[in-house]
């Protein structure tokens, strides 16, 4: 017997009285200890499918117009909250996307992790205790005091995503669901939690659900592949059938969809847009009653760098080496000690009203586009938004007739603008981000892994549309990402940090065929193997 069998499921939500389907009729199995992968772009009901197998969605909101979800041979559909709860944790457990939003931020590590043996095992303080030690250890954190009791943010990404794992072990699963385990994580963090998952899995003989969008995990992790689009299977297979001979265009177009070729060709000679020249941003560690400053935390440590017009530095490195601060800093955003040249004028010591005719030529677009843009403003107002700060109030018949060049420019209809953001995909709101700084016309954009929150597909695009930006305005670029594939198509000099320090730099071409140092080369190892896995 199959330890997960769906079949015929279907998923609609109400919307203002309309049953909108979700997923539509499908169909799969999941045998004990295999790993089945379903993969497709957002919006195509991959993790809507995995909330049903626990029964999470929300319940009437949601429902089941056909099919069955039978787990060990039970349906769950249906199933009472008691019986739900037999289930949920003890026979499968679930890993999410993300899991600085998924772990408490007012408990200890120790405290969640041990919620769920006093809940599920029924085990003492001492012994859950002991446990949450076992279970650290297993997933390759050193269960130390200090690590027991820290809090969500004073752990790193993978650390956080190691603990989730941990949790999810605490009642040794027949299944793991494991949804975008790895998305927001760096390329060598990401090699280590699949191997993670890989080690564990053969060792306590589990099963593992994989939802991703990564068709380079899904090689590496998966005996069985489910291809989902507007909620149907349009094609399911064995992981190296589906690889070597896809029969589904929807199929072949995932496989080839990937940032793609090189940047534009760049005139050598021109001029510099900004420059930084030993930069240092340090944190202040503070202890003791009185909060003394007894060290620092040393972010951007001495670091030089100049950006050229219609070039683009490309700035990587794991979490916490100091990418996001250098930008940052670079724009006066952050207080840092060092010189800070804009067209060749120095801007270091500018106090921030003398910055803010400024403002306009260099400009920043954020990773996460959800969370960048207000959901109470229209995209209209959101992208209005500079033009109001730094032109005044003008024309407003003007101003909404640039707002819709602008918006076309990106690839966004000039109609939507009085739309809002949550009507939009993840790509288009990133396009709506880039369009919000573009309308200021900018010399120099700093553009912070505005790709990884993204499908690969969608990521595509994003590179084809910055690219060809750059080649019609000469914008200049600082693109911080830890996603090699990216940089590797958009820079043309590369910067390796490392601990708030630059490891290596120089050509893009050099760094990703020849790097010199152990770092860079463990970063490209990582990187290209996940990706020709």
């Amino acid at each position: 017997m199959a330890l997960i069998k769906v079949e015929n499921l279907a998923i609609s939500f109400k919307i203002k009285g309309k049953d909108i389907p979700a997923v539509k009729n499908i169909s799969f199995e999941i045998e004990h200890g295999e790993t089945l992968a379903i993969v497709g772009e957002s919006g195509s009901g991959k993790s809507v499918t995995a909330l049903s197998i626990l029964q999470l969605l929300p319940y009437p909101l949601a429902s089941h117009p056909t099919g069955s979800i039978h787990v060990d041979g039970f349906n769950v559909i249906g199933a009472d909250d008691a019986t739900m709860h037999k289930i949920r944790g003890n026979k499968i457990s679930m890993i999410f996307q993300e899991p600085m939003t998924s772990l408490n931020p007012l408990h200890t590590i120790e405290k969640q992790i041990n919620e769920t043996l006093l809940i599920h095992k029924g085990m003492n303080k001492k012994q859950a205790a002991n446990r949450v030690r076992e279970l650290l250890d297993l997933v390759g954190l050193e269960a130390t005091e200090d690590r027991l009791n820290a809090f969500p943010h004073q752990l790193s990404g993978g650390q956080r995503q190691r603990v989730m794992i941990a949790m999810a072990l605490a009642n040794e699963p027949d299944l793991l669901i494991a949804d975008e385990p790895t998305t927001a994580l760096d390329v060598t963090i990401q090699a280590q939690i699949l191997e993670l998952l890989k080690e564990l899995q053969e060792r306590l003989g589990m099963a593992i659900l994989l939802i991703t969008h990564d068709l380079g995990i899904v090689r590496r992790m998966a005996k069985t592949v489910c291809v989902m689009t507007d909620g149907v299977v349009v094609e399911q297979a064995p992981t190296e059938e589906l690889f070597t001979s896809p029969k589904h265009d929807y199929t072949k177009m995932l496989l080839e969809a990937e940032p793609k070729g090189l940047p534009y060709r760049k005139e050598i000679n021109a001029a510099e847009i900004i420059r930084g020249d030993n930069l240092k941003v340090y944190f202040p560690i503070k202890k003791g009653l009185l909060k003394r400053t007894v060290d620092y935390v040393r972010a951007v440590d001495d670091i030089s760098v100049s950006v050229k017009a219609g070039h683009t530095v490309g700035i990587v490195g794991e979490s916490g080496s100091g990418k996001s601060t250098l930008g940052l800093a670079l724009l006066r955003l952050l207080k840092s000690e060092g010189e800070i040249a804009y067209c060749g004028k120095s801007i270091q010591n500018k106090s921030w009203n003398e910055l803010r005719p400024l403002r306009s030529d260099i400009q920043i677009v954020f990773q996460d586009p959800y969370s960048s843009l207000s959901p109470r403003l229209s995209v209209g107002q959101i992208v209005e938004e500079g033009l109001l700060v730094h032109q005044g109030n003008g024309d407003r018949e003007e101003r909404r007739a640039l707002i819709s060049k602008t918006l076309e420019e990106v690839g966004i209809d000039g109609n939507a603008q009085d739309r809002y953001p949550h009507e939009f995909s993840g790509g288009q709101r990133q396009r709506i981000s880039i369009a919000r700084a573009l309308i200021l016309k900018p010399k120099f954009i700093v553009l912070d892994e505005p790709t990884s929150a993204l499908d690969m597909s969608v990521q595509a695009q994003i590179v084809d549309l910055l690219r060809d930006l750059q080649s019609k305005y000469d914008l200049a670029y600082l693109f911080i990402s830890h996603d090699l594939k990216v940089v590797r198509a958009m820079a043309d000099t590369v910067l390796v940090m490392k601990n708030g320090k630059i490891v290596e730099q120089g050509p893009a071409e050099q760094i990703f065929d020849t790097p010199q140092t152990t770092y860079t080369k463990a970063l490209m190892k990582a990187a290209f193997d996940l990706a020709t896995l």
